[in-house]
């Protein structure tokens, strides 16, 4: 993890704070260059305005004053605003942080990734057509793996983000021990969908049949074998504690976690807005973020979502089980032994056409 001194002190003194939000995800823009069938934030209607970006470094102050350890740029797609580089560098002095791409802009936006700690790649599959056809655009696939070879060449931290779905569920640990065979961990996501709700702040998945996972059993014993092979090898980038939460939901739906929205993270839009999920409406602005933290107002809140059970995106699943400060150690933990990983040097990504090593499921 490429932490200067200071930066290092910072995060373990937030780190051992307790009562903190210790996560934040930042959904920088609307825009987005590609077609996912199963995303909405494409085809929605939407107004050009943004936060600027002295704004988005005064939000990022506040996550300082708040304690927050992680944060997550996502969208649409960051790298499309203008002064992503911008962001970037500042976010990378004080936080953990990641920045999310399809794969399309990486190579173009190199310089301006230099600085974070993870760069993540969303691919589903080693399948060309397949992939193209998830993401709406011819070429997809080829501009995806061409990014991670240009990215891990450049000796930029790359993960590869595939998002678990009916579509590629049989093929998902293959893909997993391709992708760890080249020095590269693996970050999940698994196919939700947006329940319906009025004034929530963010559209982002929608019901899509072909995508959802209605064996729970494949589910189950993707979990198994996952967790079998994180025992043997780093870069299996999600906690067993996790995938033992996933294994029991998929089997008899028992939640084994409770919701820790505006506890242990929350979420900003492209216009500032906080909201302790993106299915929940905008409770602050991220400038008034740091007075309202500790109010009646906000503790009925966090109430009232610990009551949820209604969504399974993954990343709140993740940031609810490990909500104090042992699960957040837990966390970097994981991402310590996978930046381990990251450290191989000059290891190519070979074509998955030409890798013998690969099979499809």
């Amino acid at each position: 993890m490429k932490l200067r001194s200071q930066k290092a002190l910072s995060l373990l003194r937030r780190s051992l704070t307790p009562n903190r939000p210790y996560h934040a995800q930042w959904l920088l823009t609307r825009r987005c260059n590609y077609r996912c069938r199963s995303c909405s934030i494409w085809s929605e209607k939407q107004g050009a305005e943004e936060i600027s970006t002295d704004e988005v470094k005064r939000g990022l102050d506040v996550f300082r004053k708040l304690g927050v350890v992680e944060v997550v740029f996502s969208g649409g797609n960051p790298l499309l605003r203008e002064d992503i580089d911008e962001i970037l560098d500042y976010a990378s002095r004080f936080f953990i942080t990641t920045v999310y791409d399809n794969g399309s802009l990486a190579v173009e936006k190199i310089d301006a990734l230099r600085n974070v700690d993870f760069v993540a790649i969303s691919l589903d599959t080693l399948d060309k057509k397949k992939l193209d056809y998830i993401k709406g655009v011819p070429g997809a696939w080829e501009k995806a793996m061409d990014a991670i070879e240009t990215l891990q060449r450049e000796e930029i931290s790359v993960v590869i983000s595939p998002t678990i779905s009916r579509l590629n569920q049989h093929e998902i640990v293959d893909f997993t021990r391709y992708f760890i065979k080249q020095g590269l961990p693996v970050l999940y996501c698994l196919y939700s969908y947006d329940y319906p709700t009025e004034n929530r702040l963010f559209g982002i998945g929608k019901k899509i049949d072909e995508f959802e996972l209605t064996d729970r059993g494949v589910l189950a014993k993707i979990c198994d074998e996952l967790i079998e092979m994180k025992r043997e090898h780093p870069g299996v980038f999600i906690t067993t504690k996790v995938l033992d939460a996933l294994k029991q939901f998929s089997l008899n739906g028992q939640r084994t976690w409770k919701c820790e929205a505006l506890r242990s993270f929350f979420i900003v839009d492209h216009l500032g807005r906080v909201a302790g999920c993106h299915l929940r409406q905008p409770v602050t602005s991220i400038l008034e973020l740091s007075d309202q933290w500790n109010s009646e107002r906000f503790e009925d809140l966090r109430k009232e979502y610990s009551r949820c059970d209604r969504c399974t995106y993954l990343c709140y699943i993740v940031y609810s089980l490990h909500a104090n400060i042992w699960g957040n150690l837990e966390i970097v933990r994981d991402q310590w032994k996978n930046m381990r990983l990251l450290r191989t040097k000059n290891r190519q990504v070979p074509s998955p056409v030409n890798d013998l090593s690969f099979r499809r499921s």
